[in-house]
């Protein structure tokens, strides 16, 4: 019965003080009440209309940037790799607009591209690792000093790659070990070449994309979608070691990235020179001037991050 009584009064109390707030505020507060939601409403509209007053006079000037950084680029870039052999390799999935404007960079800094190519899923498969240490181990004995220490499947691919796309008999043909080992790693899907190399690399660009982020899963875990970076950073490393000049590129790094990978270990960031921000024009720039100043030994990881060594690489007069 109290329990009752109680939830009534609690009911009366509830609907007399709607009928109050109707009673009032369709009385002496309406017009107070009109008056502060038109003010306010006034004043949001103002605010909207500062804002896009703001954001296109900040989208003006970035146009301008863009365009100053363009006329600029060009002039830096122009004949920094004047009639260089230089190798694309694009470490899985790399945005088209990302790889076009790479390419298109090089080619304006006179860069001779022998070739492109994409390297598979199975390089990065955990399913394909006992595939790949086996296939590692057979072509080990084909690469000769160019054999990486240890026994990182990675690590091997990665040289096998680098050979066949600088192995040369006489600096301006391919060698016949360079043919070999491009059927080979082709034919066993680790590949996807495009037009046919007929000139020895003398330098390769490495492209990267964004690192994957981990996805639920069923159980309510996290798994990463993508392996960690340890493999490219391993085939980075041998790329460099055998090609003598390579540079890896990618986007704004981030945790957890190739980019980032690299330049967080000491020893690698001593002989590969990164990029990041290749997403953007500017860092699409940096990508053939980092390579003139690599084949001219001078490394360097470029970018606005706060591990990048400088924004700009240092240009190198082309000889």
């Amino acid at each position: 019965m109290i329990d009752f009584r109680y939830h009534l009064v609690s009911l009366i109390s509830v609907f007399l003080a709607l009928a109050v707030g109707i009673i009032l505020g369709a009385g002496p507060l309406q017009g107070a009440i009109g008056e502060t939601l038109t003010e306010q409403v006034d004043a949001l509209r103002a605010e909207r209309t500062d804002l896009r007053t703001e954001l296109d006079a900040t989208q003006t000037a970035l146009d301008g940037d863009e365009r100053f950084i363009e006329a600029a680029g060009a002039q830096l870039v122009t004949g920094a790799l004047q009639d260089q052999r230089v190798a694309i390799v694009q470490l899985g999935d790399v945005p088209q607009d990302d790889a076009d404007g790479v390419l298109n960079q090089l080619t304006t800094a006179g860069a001779n591209v022998v070739s492109t190519s994409v390297l598979t899923d199975s390089w990065t498969d955990a399913a394909e690792q006992s595939s790949n240490e086996t296939v590692a181990g057979g072509l080990r004995a084909n690469l000769g000093t160019a054999a990486p220490e240890g026994d990182d499947p990675s690590a091997i691919l990665g040289a096998a790659l680098a050979l066949a796309l600088t192995g040369t008999e006489n600096g301006t043909e391919r060698s016949a070990q360079a043919l070999d080992l491009e059927v080979q790693l082709e034919r066993l899907g680790y590949i996807e070449a495009g037009d046919e190399q007929t000139e020895p690399a003398q330098a390769l660009v490495l492209l990267v994309g964004s690192a994957a982020q981990p996805q639920a899963t069923t159980d309510g875990a996290t798994e990463a979608t993508e392996p960690t970076p340890d493999v490219w950073t391993a085939v980075t490393r041998a790329a460099q070691e055998v090609s003598g000049a390579a540079v890896l590129a990618g986007p704004t790094d981030e945790p957890g990235d190739t980019v980032q990978a690299v330049r967080d270990d000491e020893d690698i960031a001593a002989e590969v020179s990164t990029v990041s921000g290749i997403n953007r024009l500017v860092g699409r720039i940096n990508v053939p001037l980092a390579l003139a100043a690599r084949l001219d030994d001078v490394v360097g990881q470029y970018g606005f991050e706060d591990d990048a060594t400088a924004v700009v690489p240092p240009v190198v007069e082309a000889e």
